[in-house]
């Protein structure tokens, strides 16, 4: 019998059925979900109307390639444009993080000619092998054109910046706020550094929203928060609300030509459908302003059970740093707590909750922080 790769270590729970912000598995028991693998459900687990678009557009068509006209491609760009503020950026369609950003690095390469890359430690996200050159946390040679070389600047320092961006960069690639790197928030001055420089140099900017986009932080990019313009936005994880679907929003400064990019699966009817739907509910559910609430609610519940290192965050992407390894604090929020919760490295667990979630769940997860640190201390 054929076996599966084992690179994931497994939580002893088989969800069957969920809806809003809660799991219900094999034997009935019913879970808070504060994580919403990796960021991923935005707009709450099998959402009515998410789930009626998707059933109708698969009773239509679900699949053709970029060889045809797919007017819901159009729709989604129109939507995502106004809803980000960003509507005269064009779109490009794909299926997941890592090939947004491996595609932004592509047309920053093709756009400047050059080849160096600055990230800033575990700066974006990714799979492949461009994007595996800058997740290493070291300079490596990469088998692919626009990413042979990988400079790693410490996250934060705009010291650093200005001096380590030069006329060699392609690009700059970072996070608004570090996910894995442990819900670290990019300050003002070093992003509006990363933008002076890459003006003065020519570089091109791109901010990496795969986790931290999509109305996540209180604003549909964190970058916003910074008053500054990036050159390309890449998006996945939210986007789709569990269905594959990544993208990069680019500015008019990038012209595109045939063949220039590519995708087979990127902008197909289901993945633009399901994305469409996240938006009208996003919209209409006023979901980025709940995310502001909610993720002040939850902040300020946390200070006053204290017991933590340091709390870091905005809206609803928070990470509790503590001066313990938290596995077990988060195996038991999540086995006798019935809590799903996250972690970044061995100290920060981190809460991604569903946009949607409201100030009941909040105070289920605040309650039960409580009870947890109490017995912890």
């Amino acid at each position: 019998m054929a076996e599966l790769f084992n690179v994931y270590p497994l939580n002893d729970v088989e969800p069957v059925r969920a809806l809003g912000s809660y799991l219900w598995d094999t034997k009935g028991d019913r879970y808070l979900d504060l994580y919403g693998g990796h960021a991923v459900i935005s707009v709450g687990h099998t959402h009515p109307r998410y789930v009626q678009a998707l059933t109708e557009q698969l009773n239509r068509i679900s699949f053709y390639s970029n060889s045809v006209r797919i007017p819901l491609q159009q729709e989604l760009a129109d939507k995502l444009g106004e809803m980000s503020e960003h509507p005269d950026y064009a779109l490009f369609l794909c299926n997941s993080g890592a090939e947004a950003n491996e595609n932004a690095l592509k047309l920053a390469s093709f756009h400047t000619g050059r080849k160096k890359v600055i990230a800033f430690s575990k700066a974006f996200h990714g799979r492949t092998a461009g994007a595996v050159a800058a997740t290493d946390n070291k300079a490596i040679v990469a088998p692919v054109n626009y990413s042979e070389h990988v400079t790693f600047l410490p996250f934060n320092d705009a010291e650093a910046a200005q001096q380590g961006i030069t006329d060699e960069a392609c690009a700059v690639i970072v996070e608004g706020i570090q996910g894995v790197g442990g819900i670290q928030v990019a300050t003002d001055a070093f992003l509006q550094t990363l933008r002076k420089r890459c003006d003065e140099t020519g570089a091109v900017l791109i901010l990496d929203g795969v986790q931290c986009g999509y109305g996540r932080s209180g604003k549909f990019f964190s970058h916003q928060f910074s008053g500054i313009q990036a050159d390309i936005i890449s998006m996945a994880k939210g986007m789709g609300n569990g269905f594959p679907i990544g993208g990069i929003l680019i500015s008019p400064k990038f012209k595109a030509s045939y063949g220039l990019l590519g995708t087979t699966f990127g902008g197909n009817h289901l993945a633009c459908t399901a994305a469409i739907a996240v938006l009208d509910i996003m919209r209409d559910e006023n979901l980025i302003d709940n995310a502001t609430r909610m993720g002040d609610y939850l902040m300020n519940g946390i200070r006053q059970i204290g017991g933590y290192k340091e709390l870091r965050g905005r809206g609803l992407m928070i990470g509790i740093e503590y001066d313990f390894p938290v596995e077990s604090l988060r195996n038991t929020l999540l086995y006798d707590h019935h809590i799903f919760t996250g972690v970044a490295g061995k100290n920060t667990v981190r809460l991604l909750p569903s946009l949607a979630v409201g100030q009941a769940e909040a105070d289920q997860f605040l309650e039960a922080l409580s009870v947890c640190l109490a017995v912890q201390s």
